[in-house]
């Protein structure tokens, strides 16, 4: 088994603030990704959801990591479904749009031409990173308006049309993929389609939460993402995403218990990813450190 252990982002502010996880003299962008890559072998590209990547930046990743890091991609969040502000459009695809003053548009909201174009791009902007072998998983994380229903699969079935040729991994935000027997539904569904089942380690007893189903529907490839376990804050109104909703330091003993749900499902495939969402300062890192020493003491990987 292979087990790769990361953070999401190398970049949030606190984390930078903190000065606990980067070197005194680390301040530039080449000289925090180096770091961060010498530390672990796996990290998520969020930057991808809020804004469409440029190739010229994955280039730039690509030659500041060496052979074997590998970048997860979080999809830009306009195809999952979330609401967008043209303003992280290109200027061009801006324009085009039937009312390019719109504060926020959706999916739905673009025309189909320009939808085919903001997926090509979208792709385009992977290719340095697939051609350097540094192309992991292409994430989609669904909004909770994306439910188990016919609308619902017909969405997540077009996304995986449209990245043919990618290893997606799929995360869903409500409960309904998972209540009762849909869940082994969701996961037929999910190996229908040849993608990662996410599983989710987070807040329990929301709509907006799933539970955390430690199953692999990929042949090679496993995900666990951990938000922690910050009820309090987890639907908290004008929680920022760094200092509140994510705000969870893991303990030793959830850790450990962890460990062992990981070596197992790891067992079922090639290799699988740990991603660490919980980032307020240093934590993600932290806890990733430790899952990762965690990890060499099971077992090779």
């Amino acid at each position: 088994m292979t087990v790769c252990v990361g953070t999401a982002s190398w970049t949030d502010k606190t984390l930078i603030d903190c000065g606990r996880f980067y070197p005194a003299g680390c301040t530039t962008a080449e000289a925090r990704l180096r770091f961060y890559a010498s530390r672990f072998p796996l990290v998520e590209v969020d930057s991808s959801y809020y804004a469409m990547p440029s190739p010229s930046t994955a280039q730039l990743w690509a030659e500041r990591t060496s052979p074997g890091f590998t970048m997860n991609v979080k999809s830009f969040r306009l195809f999952t479904g979330h609401q967008t502000s043209p303003t992280v459009l290109h200027k061009d695809i801006r324009a085009a749009l039937p009312d390019p003053n719109k504060a926020t548009v959706y999916y739905k909201d673009v025309p189909a031409e320009l939808r085919d174009e903001l997926w090509r791009r979208f792709i385009e902007a992977l290719v340095p990173l697939r051609a350097s072998g540094r192309l992991g998983l292409v994430h989609f994380q669904f909004p909770p308006w994306v439910v188990c229903n016919e609308a619902g699969h017909a969405h997540v079935r077009h996304c995986v049309e449209r990245m043919a040729g990618h290893v997606l991994s799929v995360e869903f935000r409500h409960q309904s993929w998972f209540a009762g027997e849909r869940a082994a539904h969701t996961l037929a569904f999910e190996r229908d389609l040849g993608v990662v089942h996410t599983v989710v380690d987070g807040p329990q007893g929301f709509s907006n939460s799933v539970p955390a189903i430690w199953e692999a529907t990929h042949p090679d490839h496993a995900l666990l993402r951990l938000h922690g376990r910050n009820t309090a804050t987890w639907n908290i109104k004008g929680a920022t995403v760094a200092s509140d909703r994510f705000n969870y330091d893991y303990s030793d003993l959830e850790l450990h218990e962890l460990a062992g749900k990981l070596a197992q499902l790891s067992s079922k495939v090639g290799t699988a990813h740990a991603v660490f969402n919980n980032n307020m300062e240093d934590q993600g890192q932290r806890n990733a450190g430790t899952l990762q020493t965690l990890m060499r003491e099971l077992g090779p990987g």
